[in-house]
């Protein structure tokens, strides 16, 4: 079935034009356009970040999985789901008291938890990448996936510490496309670290006032 998709998005798969010796196709155009909108709608917390998030979750998983890059092709199928979650929350979610959901941070212990799950589901998606596919890259490329799974979630909740866990995802990933070849992506990563960043922030100035 894959292979199926791959043949019918051939045709934007087709280079546009070559960045830094490496093909640019289409495909990845308008994937770093939406997902460049989508940034810009969560840091104002706009809930038309999610469908764009939907949007080009759908044409990065064409793109990564065209690139091997199989953890971060299912992460972004992972992303669609999820994305629908994060679209539900912001529009009915609401937090334990039963209150409209607000930007605010996370508990201390919770944190650590996020942060032990994640450092324990990165060796075991590695393994798992390495054993199944054939990935050149699978600890590489299941790092960033597993903390990915981490951020959504925070976001989905709106939680401030999703932000940090991007900027750290983003560097990673800067250091990961750029192992492929993936120019354009490089360069997205490298606006989504900074806007990670302004959305860090932005989204603990949130925090306080509703505090």
């Amino acid at each position: 079935m894959l292979e199926a998709l791959l043949q019918a998005a051939r045709p934007l798969l087709a280079a546009a034009f070559t960045l830094w010796g490496s093909p640019v196709t289409w495909l990845e155009i308008v994937a770093f356009v939406l997902a460049v909108a989508m940034v810009l709608a969560n840091l104002r917390v706009k809930v038309i970040g999610w469908p764009l998030a939907i949007a080009s979750s759908l044409l990065y998983a064409l793109l990564f999985a065209d690139s091997r890059l199989y953890g971060e092709a299912t992460l972004q199928l992972f992303f669609v789901v999820i994305a629908c979650w994060g679209w539900w929350q912001w529009l009915r979610g609401t937090t334990r008291e039963g209150a409209p959901l607000r930007v605010r941070t996370l508990p201390a212990h919770q944190r650590w938890l996020a942060f032990a799950a994640t450092l324990a589901a990165w060796p075991l998606l590695g393994q798992l990448l390495a054993r199944v596919t054939d990935s050149d890259v699978p600890y590489f490329d299941a790092l960033p996936t597993v903390a990915s799974v981490t951020g959504q979630i925070l976001l989905g909740r709106k939680f401030v510490e999703n932000w940090p866990v991007w900027v750290a995802v983003n560097i990673v990933s800067v250091a990961l496309f750029a192992t492929k070849g993936l120019w354009l992506t490089v360069l997205l990563y490298a606006v989504f670290t900074l806007l990670a960043v302004l959305g860090w922030r932005a989204w603990r100035a949130l925090a306080v006032r509703h505090g």
